[in-house]
């Protein structure tokens, strides 16, 4: 797949090639050229050693993007990629972009492992390990040519991710002995954003034939919807026309975590409500789940009537974002395994659903009755199914009382005692 592209001003630098960021944040690139004038492009830069610089320069960095669902199919190749560079292999080009007046914003994901500090990283390495170190490398070159610094988007899926990488940039700064004033100017004079991704791209399609016309070893698909929350003092819009082109982008100045929290109340929430229900029931796949009447209705009470009250978001926002997750839910191209979501249930429903049957409990004076309802089924999975936990909470729910599980602050974080009539009323009752 070896096609001319329109020549474009770089104005991204993207730690990363993989599936999703070339189906997110290059599909929106592509979007803002196609419907707006922003005419830019990116600079890949492989963060790892093994990676797939050399595979997308041998399609002169082209490649095709599938977007598929109940709603249909959308196909479009995305042409914005203007070059890759392997800091394995030529470290100096790497450096150079520190030059390169026009190059304004970073994007990264390097997977939730990727922001992390290594003190065996040098400030002589060509390159250093890890991405932070690298970061740290470019932005002593920028500074030392006295250009701005860089907004930095990063899409790994940790919380404050731009905070984090920050905070780690300047441990290397500090390690490495470099001056007060490039620390200064660190803060000063480059933008680091936080940011929420979602989006579930599904990659290369392995185990199916798609005829395209053409060959094309780097396709890429995805599900329809996308949503990207940027939060920063910056009047990004202006840069960056996202509503212009159409885009599902929030820009906020301190409204993330109201974000952060509606996709792991609802979206994420919903899938730990179900699991051990589900799973119990002999169903497979969350899809097989919203396939059938009878759990689909268990899964729309627990988001309708029991998630969304908890949450302060204007309704028809949650309402909107709920019907999504539902839909998303039921793609048929997403093979989402319930064995898979069921890894660490314990933690996962701690942080994910415990919050808001607590939330549900302290402004209407009850309990939920679903939720709570998951919360038996989740303990009755622990006991009799088939869970994939740390050893010592497995055993401990094993070999003990309800009463004692749920009074157990180690595994809650808080004491459920009161819980108890609500979970034992709802149980099977070899947990009673």
């Amino acid at each position: 797949m070896h096609i001319s592209k329109p020549k474009r001003t770089e104005r991204f630098i993207q730690f990363g090639e993989g599936g999703f960021l070339r189906g997110f944040a290059d599909w929106m690139i592509q979007k803002l050229n196609d419907k707006t004038d922003f005419e830019g492009s990116v600079v890949v830069v492989q963060p790892i050693e093994s990676g797939l610089c050399e595979a997308l320069a041998a399609q002169n960095c082209n490649y095709t993007h599938i977007i598929r669902g109940e709603e249909g199919t959308e196909q479009s190749v995305i042409d914005v990629i203007s070059r890759c560079i392997d800091p394995y292999r030529d470290f100096a080009a790497y450096l150079s972009l520190a030059a390169e007046k026009d190059l304004r914003f970073v994007i990264s994901n390097t997977t939730e492992a990727g922001i992390a500090f290594d003190p065996n990283d040098t400030k002589t390495d060509a390159p250093p390990k890890s991405f932070p170190a690298k970061v740290t490398r470019l932005l002593y070159a920028r500074y030392l040519l006295g250009l701005d610094g860089f907004v930095f988007l990063p899409c790994e899926l940790i919380d404050r991710n731009g905070d984090k990488l920050k905070e780690t940039v300047l441990r290397y700064a500090s390690l490495w002995g470099l001056e007060q004033d490039f620390c200064s100017w660190i803060t000063i004079k480059n933008e680091f954003c936080n940011t929420l991704v979602d989006r579930i791209n599904t990659g290369y399609p392995k185990d199916e034939k798609i005829d395209l016309g053409y060959e094309d070893n780097m396709l890429n698909t995805s599900e329809y919807f996308h949503l990207w929350v940027i939060e920063t003092a910056l009047d990004l819009e202006k840069e960056l026309p996202f509503s212009a082109a159409g885009l599902n982008v929030i820009i906020t100045k301190n409204e993330l975590e109201r974000y952060r929290t509606r996709k792991v109340r609802i979206l994420n929430g919903a899938h730990t409500a179900l699991v051990a229900h589900a799973l119990l029931s002999g169903f497979d796949t969350v899809k097989s789940c919203v396939d059938d009447a009878q759990m689909r209705a268990f899964l729309e009470r627990c988001i309708f009537e029991e998630i969304l009250p908890t949450l302060d978001l204007p309704k028809e926002e949650l309402l909107e974002y709920a019907n999504n997750v539902l839909t998303r839910f039921a793609n048929p191209y997403i093979k989402h395994y319930l064995t898979s979501i069921s890894l660490n249930s314990i933690s996962k429903f701690k942080v994910r659903v415990l919050p808001s049957l607590l939330c549900y409990r302290e402004r209407f004076g009850t309990y939920p009755k679903s939720l709570t309802f998951s919360l038996a089924r989740l303990i009755e999975f622990y006991k009799y199914g088939t869970p994939h936990d740390l050893p010592e909470v497995t055993s401990f729910i094993k070999e003990h009382s309800l009463k004692k599980i749920l009074s157990c602050t180690a595994l809650w974080d808080s004491d459920l005692s009161d819980l108890f009539k609500e979970v034992a009323d709802l149980a099977d009752p070899r947990i009673r």
